[in-house]
């Protein structure tokens, strides 16, 4: 859904709700805008309609706009309407199905009638480009025309009426506008039986025809454009094997509620997202991340619905389901991704919006003025119509919908979901890439390595450290926890505990009041100094426990030092490549961390990280973003915790790393479900191919009304021609963005662009 200027038009009072709306019977981006346009007249109400789904996404005030009103709005404007729920989806896919059929057997029809009078075509190669020969009684020619003309051809006339009824125009009033002209001043001719004048059947059924074979092709093609979206859905299992009541029971997946216990068995998908309670094995998870590697689960480790399951068995208890799983949630981002309208199509939208009284105004002009060059009015028509029938708004329209929907789907296989067109867009031109520390460049699964005593043993030490991080929720804080729980130490009761944010934490443990901070927090204490600048240097991160006294071996603030505790947090094993790949593609990588200077130097060079500012406090983060703004740098944050929310909202492009859950899904422009940085450096060429495929794309529908109207109104192409050029033009652009499908996770670089070429 677009959000430009969106937000503004809903009363900030009253929620407003979201819903899908199934459209029938638009043919071209003049009807998509038409009814966006009436969608959006309707207080506090929100469209956008996307002509390459077939759906309208509407967001409206439930105490203002009923769901009724917008379907009879939708009636209004010339189309149907309806809740595009997993029912009417269903519906509406055999309908289009049930349609293309019968519309495939009026194209052999139409194709039947039209072949005989395809002999009159055979002037076209004559010296004189208007010399016809009739190889057929005209009686003959009009009785194949005409059920041509007005049944095959009725559904333009349908659809030209309502939109006209509807105060608009559109693709169809030019092809019934134009093959009426044709076919009406044939038969007049035919009946005033004028041998001196040609006669046109040839040119209205010929028309009917191709475009009617044009719009079978471009439904195929925009059916491929949706496949990646069918195959997720597909992949969600329909039932499961569950434990009722000490029984082992099959039920439908979609009853399954949070708690209950599940049972996968080998080369069993899993039904919900899950936790392992037992057993171990090998889950292929490749269709939420792209990687192709079986993943080892054992008790603990979460689990995904629709994953593979290997070669044991595991017992698992039920966490997300229906709606709430991971799955479901990729399934509707890629979905909200492909009805989003990107910004770069708006020109087109405004050139659709007028287009058809243009063309019509256009063919008017050109039957007036070759009737007055020529004196002969047959001459003029046929200029006139060509004009109509090569005129083409669709390929516009479907311009930019279609390459997103294959974008997008191609990303969610690699497990890169865009929330919406205008952060793909916006990804194209990232120049500066801000990464936090924790759980992005590294595994944000910190370890203790060193506890140095100061003033005490290391066990107490530790069990005070350990005592007092109970009611801390930090990576850090949890490293300790887990090295004491590893060495099994007895932990002290807590009390008074408080987080003091970017700083460490407080609290009393055992009557006494302990603090774990930096070194620097630590004003006053006499600390090793050089240890811990050695620690630093080798990348970990160095706390201090103290605690609060009132002695004459106490520092300036009355606290003692206790010991230090060095923790490292260990790099992914793709976070230097990922780097030195985007530093190929020109965007420049800024490290932000809270970490000591000393420890993020260590990261920074192991990384290959030039540019990097330490210290930072989370509040700060943001700011930091800003000042990067300078110019017209396009400037990315990438993390992974709530912590960088403020950054991540602040950056021109947010993306968030290892998502896992749907509050990782909402919480960025851009979600990679897979933990790797290279998801960014992929994400960043998708959009460059995606927005390189919308540019050709707009400009070969651009390029063909500037070349091919004038052309037609100059008298240099025939009707026929002119109709099988309109009828190609939307299936090129279709053609061309399924091209996408060529892209793939991976692709290496070459001066900003991927090697491989779409």
């Amino acid at each position: 859904m677009s959000e430009s200027g969106s937000d503004s038009r809903l009363p900030s009072d009253l929620p407003p709700q979201t819903l899908e709306l199934a459209i029938a019977g638009m043919s071209c981006a003049a009807c998509s805008a038409r009814l966006e346009k009436m969608l959006n007249r309707l207080p506090g109400v929100d469209a956008v309609v996307n002509l390459a789904t077939e759906q309208a996404t509407v967001r409206y005030l439930p105490g203002v706009v009923a769901p009724a009103l917008l379907i009879a709005t939708v009636k209004r404007a010339g189309f149907t309407g309806r809740l595009a729920d997993d029912r009417s989806q269903a519906e509406e896919k055999a309908r289009k199905r049930a349609s293309e059929q019968a519309e495939l057997r009026r194209l052999w029809i139409s194709a039947a009638l039209t072949l005989p009078l395809a002999a009159q075509m055979l002037s076209m190669f004559d010296s004189d480009v208007h010399a016809h020969q009739d190889f057929l009684p005209r009686w003959l020619q009009l009785l194949l025309a005409t059920p041509v003309q007005f049944w095959i051809g009725w559904r333009f006339y349908d659809s030209a009426w309502k939109a006209l009824r509807a105060g608009g125009a559109n693709m169809d009033v030019l092809v019934a506008l134009g093959t009426s002209m044709a076919y009406g001043f044939s038969l007049v001719v035919t009946l005033s039986l004028a041998t001196d004048l040609h006669v046109y059947f040839e040119a209205s059924a010929a028309v009917i025809t191709l475009v009617l074979l044009g719009k079978l092709l471009e439904a195929r093609a925009k059916a491929k454009t949706s496949e990646a979206i069918e195959a997720l859905i597909r992949l969600q299992p329909r039932m499961a094997r569950v434990e009722r009541d000490g029984q082992l029971l099959d039920i439908d997946a979609a009853l399954l509620v949070p708690g209950d216990i599940f049972i996968v068995r080998p080369g069993e998908s899993l039904p919900v997202d899950g936790e392992v309670i037992d057993g171990s094995s090998n889950v292929n998870e490749a269709m939420l991340t792209g990687e192709s590697m079986p993943l080892a689960k054992r008790r603990g480790d979460r689990v995904f619905a629709a994953t593979t399951n290997g070669e044991g068995m595991l017992r698992c208890r039920a966490t997300s389901v229906g709606e709430h799983t991971l799955l479901a949630g990729i399934i509707r981002m890629v979905a909200e991704a492909q009805g989003s309208k990107a910004p770069v199509q708006r020109l087109a939208d405004r050139v659709s919006a007028i287009f058809v009284p243009v063309v019509c105004a256009i063919a008017l002009l050109t039957l007036i003025a070759w009737w007055a060059y020529s004196g002969v009015f047959s001459s003029a028509l046929v200029n006139a119509v060509a004009v109509l029938v090569i005129a083409c708004p669709c390929a516009l329209g479907l311009a930019t919908p279609t390459a997103i929907m294959v974008a997008s789907g191609q990303g969610a296989a690699a497990g890169i979901l865009v929330r919406n067109a205008e952060a793909l867009e916006r990804a194209e031109k990232v120049s500066i890439l801000a990464i936090d520390k924790t759980g992005t460049l590294t595994r944000g699964e910190p370890v203790v390595t060193d506890l140095v005593p100061l003033s005490t043993s290391a066990e107490e030490a530790l069990a005070l450290a350990a005592g007092l991080e109970q009611g801390s929720e930090h990576p850090l804080g949890r490293a300790i926890l887990q090295h004491a729980q590893a060495a099994g130490t007895i932990l002290p009761e807590l009390d008074e505990f408080r987080a003091i944010p970017g700083r460490g934490v407080e609290g009393r443990v055992a009557g006494r009041w302990l603090r774990l901070a930096a070194p620097d927090s630590c004003h006053g204490l006499a600390l090793p100094e050089d240890l811990i600048n050695t620690l630093q240097r080798t990348g970990k991160t160095v706390v201090v426990l103290t605690e609060q006294r009132s002695t004459p071996c106490a520092g300036d603030d009355g606290s003692l030092a206790l010991a230090l505790l060095a923790i490292a947090d260990p790099l992914r094993e793709t976070s230097r490549a990922a780097v030195a790949r985007l530093h190929g593609m020109g965007i420049r990588v800024v490290m932000l961390t809270g970490d000591h200077p000393g420890t993020a130097t260590a990261i920074a060079q192991e990384t290959g990280i030039d540019d990097f500012q330490a210290g930072i406090l989370p509040a700060d983060k943001a700011a930091a973003v800003n000042a990067l703004k300078t110019g017209k740098a396009v400037v990315a944050m990438v993390g992974d915790g709530i912590n960088d929310a403020p950054a991540l909202a602040a950056a021109d492009v947010s993306f968030a790393i290892g998502a896992g859950s749907d509050a990782a899904i909402a919480a960025a422009d851009v979600t990679l479900v897979r933990s790797d940085l290279n998801g960014i450096a992929d994400a960043i060429l998708l959009s460059r191919a995606t927005l390189r495929k919308i540019r050709q794309n707009l400009f070969c529908a651009f390029i063909y009304n500037v070349l091919g109207i004038p052309l037609a109104a100059l008298g240099m192409l025939s009707p026929v021609i002119a109709g099988a050029a309109m009828a190609m033009s939307s299936v090129s652009v279709v053609s061309n963005s399924l091209l996408l499908k060529r892209w793939h996770a991976g692709d290496r670089p070459v001066a900003g662009l991927s090697n491989r070429k779409v």
